[in-house]
C-alpha cells in the first residue's frame, strides 16, 4: 500500500511556456465552437475511450451536493445533452435545484473544460427518439434499474433482466420507454477552458454571461460575440 508520502511525490508533466493556450490560440470569440475545436481534437487522441464522458455536479436546495460521471449524449448552441432516470438522486436535485455544473477532463491532453448552468428537461419525443436509438439491452436496463433506490443484491436485478430478456425476445417488438427515463439539456452560462502547465501556472480561459446592472473593466473583461464576456483567469 502506498504512504501518504508516496502520494504527494507523484507528479507527471503537463504543457510548458512554449504551448500556452491563450485569447490568441481561440477559434472563435464564443465558447460553443472553442468546445467543439477541443472535442474534435479529443476525438482524435489515442488513450481517450469516452471523450464525451463528463462529470455532473448537482446540489440540493440546502446546497449539499453531489457528483458522478455520465456520458453528454448531445451538444449545439442551445446546451449539453445527457439521459438519466427521473428518478435518480441527480435528477431529484436537478429539479429542486436546477443549478448544475459540467466538468470535461482529458487526460492526455491535459485539458478541461467546466460548464456551468441550469438544467431543464427535454422533451418525451427527443428522449423516446434517442431511447429507441440505444442497443436493446440498454433499453432493458433502463426499466430494470430504479436508479439510486436500495436493493437486497446483484440477483433482483439479474432476475428483472432475464424477465424482460424473455418478454422481448422477438426483436420485432418495440420496448417502451419508461415515462421515468429521459434527458436534461444544461444550458450554460459559464464555461472555462483549462490547460494544465507543469509550473502549475496553468492557463484558464472563461467565457461568461454578463451580470444585470455590473460595470466592466476592460483592462479584465473583454466583450466577445453572442453576448458573452471573456477573461483571463489566475490559476
Amino acid at each position: 500500500m502506498s504512504s501518504l508520502s508516496d502520494v504527494s511525490m507523484m507528479r507527471h508533466p503537463y504543457h510548458n511556456k512554449r504551448s500556452i493556450f491563450d485569447e490568441r490560440d481561440l477559434v472563435a470569440k464564443e465558447p460553443y465552437a472553442q468546445f467543439q475545436k477541443w472535442f474534435e481534437e479529443v476525438c482524435k487522441t489515442n488513450g481517450i475511450m469516452e471523450p464525451n464522458a463528463m462529470t455532473v455536479a448537482t446540489a440540493t436546495k440546502e446546497g449539499k451536493p453531489s457528483v458522478r460521471p455520465v456520458l453528454m449524449k448531445g451538444f449545439d448552441k442551445n446546451g449539453f445533452v445527457f439521459y438519466t432516470n427521473y428518478g435518480s438522486r441527480k435528477a431529484k436535485e436537478l429539479e429542486e435545484n436546477p443549478n448544475c455544473c459540467l466538468m470535461f477532463y482529458w487526460e492526455p491532453l491535459k485539458r478541461a473544460v467546466r460548464i456551468e448552468g441550469r438544467a431543464e428537461r427535454i422533451s418525451q419525443e427527443e428522449s423516446l427518439k434517442y431511447f429507441h436509438s440505444r442497443p436493446r439491452e440498454s433499453q432493458l436496463g433502463a426499466i430494470v434499474s430504479q436508479q439510486s433506490t436500495v436493493i437486497s443484491s446483484r440477483e433482483v436485478l439479474d432476475k428483472k433482466l432475464a424477465a424482460l430478456q424473455e418478454k422481448y425476445a422477438d426483436e420485432s417488438i418495440p420496448i417502451p420507454k419508461p415515462d421515468y427515463w429521459g434527458g436534461y439539456l444544461i444550458v450554460p452560462d459559464s464555461f472555462e477552458f483549462w490547460q494544465g502547465q507543469t509550473n502549475r501556472l496553468h492557463d484558464r480561459l472563461r467565457f461568461r454571461r454578463p451580470v444585470t446592472g455590473e460595470v466592466l473593466d476592460p483592462e479584465l473583461t473583454k466583450v466577445a460575440d453572442d453576448g458573452w464576456l471573456l477573461e483571463r483567469l489566475a490559476p
